[in-house]
């Protein structure tokens, strides 16, 4: 052998050795490849395998080898239990498994199944499967993934059943709520009944209390006003008119108490004519202090602690004068023994409203206090001592309309009452009225004269008839022609029929139309004509402000007819010599 020959022998030795040792590190790395494949099937939490066209397992896990431990035949899935996952499922068959659709050509896509092993246990998967094929697009296989979702469908399960569990318990429970709910509805509307009877017979109760002071009270009034004018007219008919004054004195006592007790009602009920107007509390309580010492005895003194920033309120001085004495008169009956009476005035401010019904606004207020130290008012008796004739005073010495009259009067003015007393440490009532800023004066209502009339043109309209023919009279007797409607409708009639009306006198409350309607149109026609109301109550004309107009007064029945006929005096501005009223 030539060395040329032996050499390529040598060289063809040594590739032939060369591819062996090629082969062998290629086969190493295959089954090291394969052992990280066998690793990775058998720890990775769900089934996998690969099946060739047949069904025949190629590559597969333990996982999906628990399921389909004889590959993918008919003949094998006719031995398994699957069923879908739908409420009404039946057994899957053969055919439509995921793995045969995916060898037909289909992808199924995350399909859930109920299997069932031969000892009775169940349990979820949820199956994915994609056919396999080569570049030409020829089937030569599939894969398969299942994954079993038993825990989490048993908890779906149990959620479901919870839930359902729940729904019936809320169910019972909202039936139970419905019947309670009902039963709670029905105590009360029987509770409101009840309420509504018990309000009821307070009322009534209350309402037999007023009327009975009302009674008590007007009877014995009337009884004195018919006495004395049936003495009167005895005497008349005999011709001995000597000592009659006595009768007619004793009759207008009577009924200026009547007219007393009525005005004490309205301002209980708040409904009185309040004429407001801005003065200072402290001049008011200066200027009463000799007629409330007049009222006590001497074994009382009267103390004034003035604040001295002259608190000014916009108000019905008059009624606060008459507050002022009721309370007084109060505290003189409380210290049959004698003591002190401290009335004293103040500024507060009350930023929120206080909770309870009868609260303050938020605002500035004027506080007056009169206090005494008698032997105060026991607690039991606190709550009623505003109520109309209720009245701790024995019999025959009191109303019990002085505190109601206050009460009414401060509600009225936007204020509050309010009492602190205790048995053995006297009281103090306080009435608090809205505040306002200072003026410069007050106001001092003087006496107008009444002067004699030249016949000018007064059109009187008053339903009543008594009241009427004494008004007319009045004015005729001043000197003045009286013309005469009983309502509002003769009244315009009569208006149409005048070049000239000097004053319209007219009642509030008419039949039909009203006074302060009528008065509207008689204004129409003359713009500066004077009208005088006379009202023996109107709700409307309770707030004077806002009832009365330009060139409007307003007069309270009863009222001395001196006083009516200083005012249509005063009205019509007549520079006359003073006039008497005539027989």
């Amino acid at each position: 052998m030539s060395s040329s020959s032996l050499q390529s022998a040598i060289a063809a030795a040594w590739q032939s050795r060369a591819r062996q040792f090629e082969m062998r590190d290629k086969l190493a790395e295959l089954a090291e490849e394969r052992e990280r494949l066998r690793i990775l099937l058998e720890n990775i939490p769900v089934g996998v395998c690969f099946v060739d066209v047949t069904g025949a397992s190629l590559v597969s896990n333990p996982l999906y080898d628990h399921y389909f431990p004889t590959g993918l035949t008919p003949p094998h899935l006719s031995e398994q239990a699957w069923f879908s996952e739908e409420e009404d499922a039946t057994r899957l068959p053969p055919e439509m498994f995921p793995g045969v659709r995916a060898l037909r050509g289909d992808s199924v896509d995350g399909l859930v199944f109920r299997h069932y092993t031969e000892d009775g246990a169940d349990s979820w998967v949820r199956i994915n499967a994609v056919p396999l094929r080569q570049s030409s697009g020829e089937i030569i296989g599939a894969a398969l993934v299942i994954v079993d979702i038993t825990d989490q469908k048993r908890a779906e399960l149990t959620l479901r059943e919870f839930n359902e569990l729940l729904e019936i318990q809320v169910a019972t429970r909202t039936q139970a709520l419905a019947k309670a709910l009902e039963q709670l509805r029905t105590e009360s509307n029987e509770r409101a009944l009840a309420e509504d009877k018990l309000r009821h017979s307070l009322k009534m109760e209350a309402v037999g209390q007023l009327t009975g002071g009302i009674a008590h009270d007007f009877n014995n009034m009337l009884t004195g006003v018919l006495s004395a004018l049936e003495l009167i007219k005895l005497r008349l008919a005999k011709a001995n008119i000597g000592g009659v004054e006595r009768y007619i004195s004793a009759a207008q006592t009577s009924a200026q108490r009547a007219a007393s007790l009525t005005q004490r009602l309205l301002a209980f009920s708040r409904r009185q004519s309040l004429d407001t107007k801005p003065f200072g509390v402290n001049e008011l309580v200066v200027s009463l202090h000799d007629l409330l010492a007049r009222s006590v005895n001497e074994q009382i003194k009267i103390i004034l602690d003035l604040a001295d920033s002259a608190p000014w309120v916009q108000s019905d001085a008059n009624q606060l004068e008459n507050a002022l004495l009721n309370l007084v008169i109060n505290a003189r009956d409380a210290m049959p023994k004698g003591g002190a009476i401290t009335i004293s005035t103040h500024s507060e401010t009350f930023a929120t409203e206080l909770a309870d019904p009868d609260a303050l606004t938020p605002g500035s207020y004027v506080r007056i206090d009169v206090c005494d130290t008698g032997m105060g008012i026991p607690p039991a008796f606190l709550s009623k001592v505003t109520e109309p004739f209720f009245t701790t005073k024995p019999q025959g010495q009191g109303t019990g309309l002085g505190l109601s009259m206050v009460y009414g009067f401060a509600k009225q003015s936007r204020g509050r009452l309010t009492i602190n007393s205790a048995p053995g440490n006297g009281t103090t009532v306080s009435i608090y009225l809205p505040a306002i800023e200072s003026h410069e004066s007050i106001e001092i209502a003087t006496h107008t004269p009444v002067t004699a009339g030249i016949g000018q043109p007064i059109l009187l309209v008053e339903d009543d008839e008594s009241v009427r023919m004494l008004n007319s009279e009045v004015l005729l007797a001043l000197g003045y022609e009286v013309l005469i409607a009983n309502d509002a409708h003769q009244a315009l009639e009569i208006m149409e029929s005048l070049p000239q009306l000097d004053l319209l006198v007219t009642d509030v409350g008419l039949p039909g139309m009203n006074g302060r309607q009528l008065a509207e149109i008689a204004q129409q026609r003359w713009p500066d004509l004077p009208v005088l109301f006379l009202t023996g109550y109107a709700q409307n004309a309770a707030n004077r402000e806002n009832f009365l107009g330009p060139h409007m007064e307003l007069l309270t029945k009863p009222f001395p007819l001196q006083v009516l006929a200083e005012l249509v005096s005063k009205m019509l501005e007549v520079d006359y010599a003073k006039a008497t009223l005539s027989d």
